[in-house]
């Protein structure tokens, strides 16, 4: 646990509201808080430097330090679960972490005086049943098997007896598997009303990594092997007294009791579901098609939802607070940290005609991405800087990023905002640029040097969010002149995407200042964006892959995957879309003939430098130059519009360049080097008067505070941003062009 840490309510907030910060101090250390405006997130000595204002304010200063907990691992709870003197019980399963030394709990059960615990240990199903009347423990000798499987536990009190069992799901070859089964002499003992926990115990530990089918209940003892062959498909003995039935609610985070009480219960730590069950049959592959197939939950844990940390501070953002990107630090005697959010304006548009739209559902995404290596090296440096020091990977316990894979090998599918997230913070680096003046900065720290540069500029900027747009639509964006994207908006909900082609289509201007954006699709937990799900669907450079059978969303059952596989590439979009990713490298750019078309005169304004063939962004905090990392190009096949102008183009030489799968039909490139690795910076006037402006590459940015924002690529920049702002209509249709 990081010494001092905590995350918002929110991602944003206007002035007159109140944003909340949940604060967990290790030990219940006493911490001192004080508040700033952040323009410059690059603790870098070679570039700009770390710049902040101080924002004194009622929140500032000592406070009593309180531990919050933090117990990763998915469950179901559910509340009421009555048990009769003879009962059974029966589960199907599919374990993915067999060989984890720790022990899993499948169920737990408390009443008031009386348990019942279910649970692999070792590879052995095991049970315990205690009450007044003593503790019976039963062991089943034969391992459990690596597929789905059956089990079943009986206790018939006036036998005297507790039966555990197990059997095998059939192959499509080899005999009909076996059962195997121990009996253990129990005392008879009332049990009554109590709680019931799956996938964990009640304490919320010892949690079980795997699938989870069809837990049922029944009153009375029953032989396992009719409990067994129910949970197969066959007749039940009896109707269950509780059955939860996953294939309902798949969306949501309740699961439904079908029996005659009604025992419903919670999800807790956001579980994945729509996930394939013991009965898919490969003929589906969308969920809402056949449900039944979907009946199961893959549970994990290490899994992490909301926190559901009690707020430590509040802040009721003055009206006299311009918009901007604000961080509360936080300091104890061991450790410090920073909760970076947004203050918009209290009226979209009202202090400003240009709006920086912050990838805040990448941030979220891409949030506790351990990349041990990488980051490793670049500690050493973080320290001389002064910067934070607390990589992702040294603090499992706020969970993963979708990047990662759980202990078990499955995709993280779902990522919170409600948990530390400390990779996403200010005053921070993320790697080793070994380049002369490199930074090594990704994400928020990076997209600072839009803010940094247009202060410094006295280009007047509100800040909005990803999570904003979500929520309001393009009737945000249209408050605006011209709005900005940053360093990398990969992600993208059907609602953002579609505000902003709604936007340029309308007339809008915009920006879009980054690389590798609008690439894959995600989709909001019940319409709410403090948890997002991604199924990595067909192709896309990826860290895992959607199992077969999974690649619907089971927030909405929308299909998942890249926005280009759903019929809307980026380049239909902007202009450009991902072509080719490499190592943390940049060169620069050089214009094209294009430069000269008097459609971009006001580009060329004041910089006689601006003529094809002159190289620029040879510089940069990002790689060493401007076009690198992560890159795109145009294509008009994929939705580049006809009159688009390509006026510049960055070739990365590094070897580790390689093309985006999604553009490989065979093991062959799709293209020359130079046709395929290559970033086009691209313009195109839209219908009504707006136009986009393009660059496709994640280090560009980090090319602008080259010289104290003096450079040929900088001002080139300050000439486009100010005609964007202009609200005079780009024209349209366009004239004919001389050249």
């Amino acid at each position: 646990m990081l010494p001092v840490t905590g995350y918002v309510d929110r991602w944003s907030v206007r002035p007159g509201e109140t944003i909340r910060f949940m604060i967990s101090s290790r030990g219940a250390q006493p911490y001192r808080a004080r508040l700033a405006r952040i323009f410059c997130g690059d603790p870098n000595p070679k570039g700009p430097g770390y710049r902040e204002r101080a924002m004194p304010c009622g929140i500032e200063g000592a406070h009593a330090g309180a531990e919050q907990p933090v117990r990763p691992g998915s469950r179901g709870f559910v509340p009421r679960l009555d048990l009769a003197t003879s009962f059974s019980v029966a589960l199907t399963l599919k374990p993915t972490l067999l060989d984890e030394a720790a022990p899993q709990t499948l169920l737990q059960w408390q009443g008031l005086s009386a348990s019942l615990h279910l649970w692999i240990e070792g590879r052995q199903l095991r049970a315990e049943l205690a009450s007044p009347a003593g503790v019976t423990r039963a062991v089943l000798g034969r391992a459990l098997a690596e597929g789905w499987q059956d089990l079943a536990l009986a206790r018939d009190a006036a036998a005297g007896v507790l039966t555990l069992a197990s059997r095998p799901r059939p192959d499509s070859y080899g005999p009909a598997p076996r059962i195997a089964a121990v009996e253990t002499s129990c005392p008879a003992a009332s049990l009554g009303q109590g709680q019931l926990m799956l996938a964990a115990s009640l304490q919320r530990d010892l949690s079980f990594s795997g699938r989870l089918e069809r837990p049922t209940v029944y009153d009375g003892a029953w032989p396992v092997a009719a409990l067994l062959d129910a949970q197969a498909g066959g007749a039940a003995p009896i109707a269950p007294a509780a059955l939860w039935d996953f294939s309902e609610g798949i969306g949501t985070d309740r699961i439904t009791d079908r029996g005659p009480n009604g025992f419903h219960g919670t999800l807790e730590n956001l579980p994945t579901r729509a996930v394939t069950g013991a009965a898919w049959s490969g003929r589906h592959h969308r969920w809402t098609e056949a449900p039944a197939e979907y009946a199961a939950i893959h549970f994990h844990a290490d899994d992490v939802g909301d926190l559901g940390w009690a707020p430590s501070l509040a802040l009721t953002v003055p009206a006299d607070w311009p918009s901007g990107l604000y961080a509360l630090h936080l300091e104890t005697a061991e450790g410090r940290d920073n909760i970076p959010f947004v203050i918009r304006a209290a009226e979209a548009g009202s202090q400003a005609r240009v709006a920086l739209l912050l990838p805040t559902l990448t941030y979220q995404i891409y949030g506790q991405y351990p990349r041990r290596e990488v980051t490793e090296t670049s500690l050493p440096r973080a320290e001389a800087w002064g910067a934070l020091v607390e990589p992702a990977h040294r603090h499992p316990e706020y969970g993963l990023s979708a990047y990662n894979t759980h202990a078990d090998g499955s995709g993280v599918t779902i990522t919170s905002m409600r948990r530390p997230m400390p990779d996403k913070r200010v005053n921070q680096i993320h790697r080793l640029d070994e380049s002369p003046e490199g930074s090594g900065t990704y994400w928020l720290a990076a997209d600072t040097y839009l803010i940094d540069w247009l202060d410094r500029r006295g280009i007047a900027c509100e800040l909005i969010t990803d999570h904003d747009l979500h929520a309001e639509g393009v009737g945000l964006l249209n408050r605006y002149s011209a709005v900005l994207t940053g360093q990398h908006p990969e992600y993208h909900t059907e609602e953002t995407r579609g505000a902003i082609a709604e936007f340029i289509a309308g007339g809008g201007r915009f920006l879009y200042l980054g690389g590798n954006g609008f690439y894959w699709k995600i989709v909001p937990f019940q319409g709410e964006t403090w948890a997002v799900e991604l199924r990595r669907a067909e192709g896309g450079i990826r860290t895992w892959a959607a199992e077969p059978g999974e690649g619907y969303h089971a927030f909405d059952g929308s299909y998942g995957g890249l926005w280009r596989r759903l019929g809307k590439p980026p380049q239909a979009l902007v202009g450009v879309g991902f072509t080719a990713q490499g190592e943390y490298r940049a060169e620069p750019y050089r214009f094209t003939d294009a430069i000269d078309d008097p459609r971009l005169a006001f580009m060329r304004a004041g910089l006689e430098e601006a003529v094809p063939g002159t190289a620029f962004g040879e510089r940069g905090l990002m790689g060493g130059g401007a076009a690198g990392h992560e890159i795109d190009r145009t294509d008009k096949a994929l939705g580049t519009p006809r009159h688009a102008l390509v006026l510049a183009v960055g070739l990365p030489q590094h070897a580790s360049f390689e093309p985006a799968n999604e553009d490989r039909l065979t093991q062959e490139w799709p293209g020359a080097r130079e046709e395929i690795i290559r970033s086009d910076i691209t313009f195109f006037e839209s219908a009504g008067g707006g136009a986009v402006f393009s660059v496709g590459s994640m280090s560009f940015i980090g090319a602008l505070p080259i010289d104290n924002y003096e450079n040929l690529l900088a001002r080139l920049m300050e000439n486009v941003v100010r005609r964007f702002a202009d609200p005079t209509p780009f024209p349209w249709p366009l004239p004919e062009s001389p050249l």
